[in-house]
């Protein structure tokens, strides 16, 4: 890591960092007005789903899911990324994810609970969504289904925001202990009683690093097949353009890939905000960029064994949808998800380009779009045209669904943007462990005595 004015000693770690969460840029204040409009006008577009009737979307017959189970998938993955990322990386040692390990989990957390909306607001009737989905008790004998997929998502993903919750506020708590230290009078009670009394002795870092390590250890097979389980939601079924082996493994990839890029959508804008320069590196950045290089490059020989084993296979059905795909009515979705998710990625093959930060926020932005698009693609398309051409139909989202979706934006932005004013953005505790040491006026004069030396 390039050496810094922070790295003085390690106290300035916690004055810069907290001094400039403290003061954000009044960009920071314009961001999260603009997110709470977008919920605002998400919450709009439900009401007016919930008085007038699910008709206001676009669903219809045969296309019962469409935008809303899109958002689901997509904010699934984002969620899943996070704590992979972070936590993968812990166990290999990579030095750089102590820049963007503390956004890539808060990032789960709130992806996460974006995602469990959408399954509320596509039940339509939202007070009647714990009678028909919850297994309680009830006069008609109504029980879940534990042989779908869907519910498997229920075990699934509430499991895993529990992981995701403990590696994320384990790792908060020395930095809020750090916090607590330097404010006064009422923060000073919140942040004592959210440290849980830390005084950073030997035997707290001990059980600390031990708890970190097993939650890492953990949440890493859990996301691998949480992510595998939403895959199964489509391949278990026995619909043209779905019933594939290649799902889990895709899915997987696709969630690091967009993860990778909202994480790095996410610190641009905050590291400018509050003035982290000198602790997001260009280093830390081009490594992101490097991870979705190769998760990009998964991706794209993805889309390619779809085509080849549809055709390869046979199946006059199965062949007909990824045709579509590429000619259909839906051709559109599919070039922007194609052209967004795997050629714009690889102009990361330049490390001008990695280490471009204009050219990489719009690379990135791009492939969050392409991964949306690559959602609803899958969804309608398939859905659209299955077995019986009598029952083809067609799907476009409305304005009420639109709506809803920008709204489920504004509400990850404005939760993030509460968490980077109230918490560390960057992990403090971690960044002190790789940083370089302070060295005395005494070890410098010997240290340039000994290079004087060498060279005589």
């Amino acid at each position: 890591m390039a050496e810094a004015k922070w790295t003085k000693s390690m106290a300035e770690v916690n004055d810069g960092v907290l001094v400039n969460l403290q003061k954000p840029h009044p960009t920071f204040y314009l961001a999260w007005g603009i997110s709470a409009l977008c919920v605002l006008l998400g919450v709009v577009c439900w009401a007016f789903q919930v008085i007038y009737g699910i008709g206001m979307s676009g669903l219809n017959s045969p296309v019962y899911w469409g935008v809303y189970i899109t958002n689901f998938v997509f904010w699934v993955g984002i969620g899943h990324a996070g704590t992979l990322i972070s936590a993968i990386l812990f166990l290999f040692r990579a030095e750089w994810r102590n820049a963007v390990n503390r956004s890539a989990e808060a990032m789960t957390i709130f992806a996460v609970i974006t995602a469990g909306l959408f399954p509320l607001i596509h039940v339509g009737r939202l007070w009647l969504a714990p009678y028909w989905m919850a297994p309680l008790p009830n006069s008609n004998n109504l029980w879940v289904n534990f042989r779908s997929p869907l519910i498997w998502d229920i075990f699934a993903i509430s499991t895993y925001l529990t992981i995701s919750l403990l590696f994320w506020y384990m790792g908060l708590i020395p930095d809020l202990a750090s916090i607590r230290d330097r404010v006064k009078g009422f923060k000073r009670l919140v942040y004592g009683f959210l440290s849980f009394g830390w005084t950073g002795t030997a035997k707290q870092w001990w059980h600390y690093e031990a708890g970190y390590g097993l939650l890492a250890a953990l949440a890493t097979p859990l996301v691998l097949s949480v992510h595998s389980i939403v895959s199964w939601d489509f391949a278990m079924s026995i619909q043209p353009g779905w019933h594939t082996t290649i799902f889990p493994p895709y899915f997987v990839a696709g969630a690091i890939l967009s993860g990778m890029s909202m994480v790095y959508s996410l610190v641009i804008p905050v590291r400018y905000m509050f003035r982290l320069e000198a602790f997001i590196t260009e280093d830390h950045l081009e490594a992101c960029n490097k991870l979705i290089l190769l998760t990009s490059t998964i991706v794209f020989y993805a889309y390619g064994i779809e085509f080849f084993v549809a055709w390869y296979s046979g199946n006059a059905y199965e062949w007909a949808i990824f045709e579509g795909r590429a000619i259909g009515p839906y051709a559109f979705y599919f070039w922007v998800m194609v052209f967004c998710n795997c050629i714009f990625p690889m102009a990361y093959w330049s490390k001008r380009i990695r280490r471009s930060i204009f050219a990489a926020m719009i690379i990135n932005v791009l492939v969050n779009v392409g991964m949306w698009f690559e959602r609803y693609n899958i969804i309608v398309s398939s859905l659209a045209e299955d077995f019986l051409p009598g029952s083809w139909g067609h799907y476009e989202p409305s304005w009420i669904e639109m709506g809803i979706t920008v709204g489920s934006f504004g509400w990850f932005f404005f939760w993030f943007f509460v968490f980077c004013k109230f918490f560390p953005f960057i992990s403090m505790s971690e960044l002190k462990l790789i940083m370089p040491k302070p060295i005395s006026p005494e070890g410098k004069a010997k240290i340039a005595k000994r290079l004087e030396e060498a060279k005589s």
